[in-house]
């Protein structure tokens, strides 16, 4: 592909950037995948967020590479009352980065913020009667009934419940904090903070590691360097000249023209940032014409090619992508073929234009939304702006940034006071996991996520599968969960991607799943 060639030949030739090199040892210089315009990972799903959250968060129970929720701030859990009182302990020695001791009260509020807005936490809301605090160390569920799924919920990695002080985070759930105080490995640096340039972190002195060996979000998180610099650099060739110079030690997602460029460098690794493959959906709003009618929907869905949404992102490939994904990440527990031919059966321009035809849809305008400076969005949102129009849809590109990408999704206008209609975007392997962690996939309205689908009966058969008794269970109830979701066309699965990330090869230690800060060290 030209494009492609042009990044890689460009990089080669690229002169080095004006970053500086990497102070010693005790520094950790990386390129994120996007500008972080949010603080606030309650407010926002982005996950640039959530992955900033980590570095300076933590949670009561972590999630490791088996997705088995592990005591992290929390001591243990004691259940007792047939399962309807639940007592969490907190570990002995935790404390805020202001010096302050991390209190039951500040790990209740944290849960209830977090709740009002993620679907995990709302399920497990619902089945409360009462949440407490019990003196300074001891948080209190009293439930309904046993809700056998709490540790996961609490552990969950999608949205997680950071524990934040209470006075931020009696904060309103639907306004952003201003205030980053946590508890976690690292300090966010307020004062050095510059937008689309530099994020700071400075490691927490203060800071106790849960025992236990280090695993995605569970064990002992050890902070090996006293400093780390987010570098946001947009340009691709740009931030691969800097890891190939050691001026920086880590870019997050080079895209695969840069790959084959940094692979060839015996200083530099390239390898899957997780074991898993990434998800990446295209989400239409459901409440504004024309996708509000299921039928404009589903007539997008003969001329989804996935093949072309993932080579977009990786190439071509076929070891680097799945073609045949459905609702949830390939590979886990609660993916199935079930309902799957409507992406993997011939697939036909001709069916989706005859579809919309029949469908009514008069020609009004609909607004694709994606970003410029994020590759896999980026990359999807230029191929469904190519195909759109090919199915008959009068469309409208609005091209911006992430940051305003992010902003923008939450408008519930219509097209014509600049709201949107189309949007494309990626999750990571444990958020499409199952029903509690897929965001995408609630269909309660105006609580749901971007793009608000309205679906009962998927509603009804997710409050089944958390009572459901076993695992064979919930894997049936995820079964007809997909039927559905893929027959009203909640979102459309395009495709999961192996994402890649690139390092210098001094760094050891790094766990698999995201951007984990904590662990790694300079040989």
């Amino acid at each position: 592909m030209r494009r492609r060639t042009f990044l890689a030949a460009g990089a080669a030739a690229l002169a080095a950037p004006a970053v500086g090199r990497a102070q010693g040892t005790r520094v950790l210089r990386m390129v994120p995948q996007a500008n972080v315009t949010s603080i606030d990972p309650i407010w926002t799903t982005a996950i640039v967020t959530r992955n900033h959250a980590y570095v300076i968060y933590d949670t009561l129970f972590g999630l490791d590479a088996e997705l088995r929720p592990r005591p992290q701030m929390a001591a243990g859990l004691k259940v007792e009352q047939d399962g309807r009182r639940v007592t969490i302990p907190l570990r002995a020695g935790l404390r805020f980065h202001d010096g302050t001791p991390v209190l039951a009260r500040d790990c209740v509020a944290s849960i209830r913020r977090w709740a009002a807005r993620n679907g995990f936490g709302q399920t497990l809301m619902a089945a409360t009667d009462e949440l407490a605090h019990d003196g300074d160390t001891d948080i209190v569920f009293r439930l309904k009934a046993p809700f056998p799924l709490l540790p996961q919920a609490l552990a969950s990695v999608s949205q997680p419940a950071f524990v934040m002080p209470e006075r931020i985070a009696q904060t309103d759930p639907f306004k952003q904090i201003t205030d980053a105080t946590g508890s976690g490995p690292f300090r966010w640096k307020a004062d050095e903070f510059n937008s689309g340039s530099l994020m700071v972190y400075e490691r927490h002195p203060g800071y106790v590691p849960a025992p236990g060996t280090p695993s995605l979000t569970a064990g002992g998180k050890v902070a090996h360097f006293d400093r780390i610099e987010w570098r946001i650099i947009a340009d691709g060739a740009t931030a691969a000249a800097a890891l190939q110079n050691g001026e920086i030690d880590w870019y997050e997602q080079p895209p695969p023209e840069l790959q084959q460029l940094l692979a060839r460098n015996r200083d530099i690794v390239v390898e899957g940032l997780d074991r898993l493959t990434n998800p990446a959906i295209l989400r239409m709003n459901h409440l504004q014409p024309p996708f509000d009618d299921v039928a404009v929907r589903r007539a997008v869905l003969p001329a989804i090619v996935q093949s072309d949404f993932m080579a977009a992102i990786v190439g071509d490939d076929p070891a680097t992508y799945d073609d045949r994904c459905g609702i949830f990440t390939p590979g886990t527990p609660m993916a199935s073929q079930a309902g799957l031919e409507a992406l993997t059966g011939p697939r036909s321009l001709e069916a989706a234009r005859a579809a919309l035809k029949a469908s009514g849809y008069d020609g009004a305008k609909i607004r694709l939304i994606g970003p410029t400076d994020i590759l896999a969005p980026s990359a999807l949102t230029q191929v469904a702006a190519d195909l759109l129009p090919r199915i008959g849809f009068n469309v409208d590109l609005a091209l911006s940034d992430w940051g305003t990408v992010i902003q923008r999704r939450v408008s519930r206008e219509p097209v014509e006071k600049g709201g949107w209609s189309v949007l494309l975007t990626t999750f990571s392997s444990f958020d499409n996991a199952d029903p509690a962690a897929l965001q995408p996939l609630r269909a309660n309205g105006p609580n749901a996520w971007f793009g608000w689908p309205s679906v009962p009966r998927l509603e009804a058969l997710r409050t089944a599968w958390f009572a459901a008794s076993d695992a064979e269970a919930r894997r049936a109830i995820c079964a007809d969960m997909q039927r559905i979701a893929l027959e009203e066309v909640v979102f459309v699965p395009v495709g999961s991607y192996r994402s890649m990330t690139s390092y210098r090869r001094d760094l050891t230690g790094r766990l698999p799943g995201f951007p984990i800060l904590w662990n790694l060290r300079r040989a």
